[in-house]
């Protein structure tokens, strides 16, 4: 794995990659969107328009504080934000994070390859364990480009397929009603949305924040990041409406965008599955260039036992089954991120002067 620094980013490149880093096996499959949201009925909207705009007002801060510290780690931003003591805890909770998050997206591709494929779900780990190791042997060049082709491609086939499912099955007071016998990842719409924006951004942080040093503008990055929440926003409505649309079925399925898929044509059905396959890949890249990237103690002569090492130990903790980690390791780290939404906003009321002054001198 090499260090090299991208070329200066534009906002589309800056957007598709937030977005990309994103959304994951969770996302795209439809299972975050319907424990966090759809699970709640129509305040689950209220709870998609909160947390788009915790995705553009916390990326941000992360991407200019990134900026202003030259930063090409995460651990900059967290220990600047949020002193010693919480920034040693934030580091530990989103180092554990991206291990756990990287398994869980190497269980999402053994999920896929089970329930689509007919195959063995240890075809699925072993070629998304592969595939992100070589991507991130490449460096932060080969995670930014890999991310961005796939993000396009993702969103237009995410879109499309939720515009037939609420075509096909409108929702209805009954799609509504039967929400109230689901079991949310939170106790109700706004802790939900809170805790979903807070993993999401403590995955994030690990792309985020070496990338605000490669933008020429402050304006660039305000753009991308508000092109990226709202792409998320965008995206995660439409999968809202659709799963809840189907929510009778959806509910007790590991993967029901795939689910919706089949209700158009199996040819469909098998070509989303791949498109969702993509989409696992681009946020297993981040999640384990993120968590290489802070073993900063590690020789450089030694990145790539690590990325091996690394890719080996999250194969086999991805055994524990992808909709497990979706429902108790990503609310977990929720919480504990909320720590890391206080330090952002306390450096960016009362600790202007120092961020412009470690821009300054960056």
């Amino acid at each position: 794995m090499t260090n090299e620094s991208p070329a200066h980013l534009n906002a589309f490149k800056i957007a598709a990659t937030y977005i990309g880093t994103i959304v994951g096996a969770g996302f795209a499959s439809g299972q975050e969107v319907l424990q966090f949201f759809s699970a709640f009925g129509l305040l689950g909207i209220w709870g998609i328009v909160l947390a788009t705009s915790l995705f553009f007002v916390f990326g941000y801060m992360i991407l200019v504080i990134g900026r202003a510290l030259s930063a090409s780690a995460y651990v900059e931003v967290v220990r600047f934000s949020n002193g010693r003591f919480f920034g040693s805890l934030i580091d530990l909770i989103i180092t554990i994070f991206l291990f756990g998050a990287l398994a869980a997206m190497i269980a999402g591709a053994g999920a896929i390859s089970v329930e689509q494929f007919g195959l063995s779900s240890w075809w699925g780990t072993i070629l998304m364990a592969l595939l992100a190791l070589f991507t991130v042997i490449r460096g932060i060049k080969g995670v930014i480009n890999a991310i961005s082709y796939v993000v396009p491609v993702l969103l237009i086939s995410v879109l499309l397929i939720s515009l037939y499912g609420i075509y096909r099955s409108p929702v209805t007071v009954e799609d509504i009603e039967r929400t109230a016998n689901l079991v949310g990842a939170a106790p109700n719409w706004f802790i939900a949305a809170l805790n979903y924006a807070s993993f999401n951004l403590v995955i994030a942080v690990a792309i985020l924040a070496p990338m605000g040093p490669n933008a020429t503008k402050k304006s660039t990055l305000f753009w991308g990041a508000l092109l990226g929440a709202l792409g998320l926003g965008l995206g995660v409505l439409a999968i809202y409406f659709s799963v809840l649309s189907n929510i009778l079925v959806v509910a007790v399925v590991e993967v029901p965008m795939i689910y919706i898929a089949s209700l158009i044509s199996p040819f469909i059905q098998l070509l989303f599955a791949v498109v969702l396959f993509s989409a696992v890949y681009s946020t297993a890249v981040s999640n384990l260039y993120g968590f290489v990237s802070r073993m900063t103690f590690i020789d450089q002569k030694f990145r790539i036992s690590l990325i091996v090492g690394t890719t080996i130990a999250a194969f086999i903790v991805s055994q524990v089954g992808f909709s497990t980690l979706v429902t108790y390791l990503y609310p977990a780290v929720g919480y504990g991120g909320f720590i890391f939404f206080a330090g952002l906003l306390y450096v960016w009321v009362f600790k202007r002067e120092a961020l412009r002054a470690a821009g300054k001198s960056g």
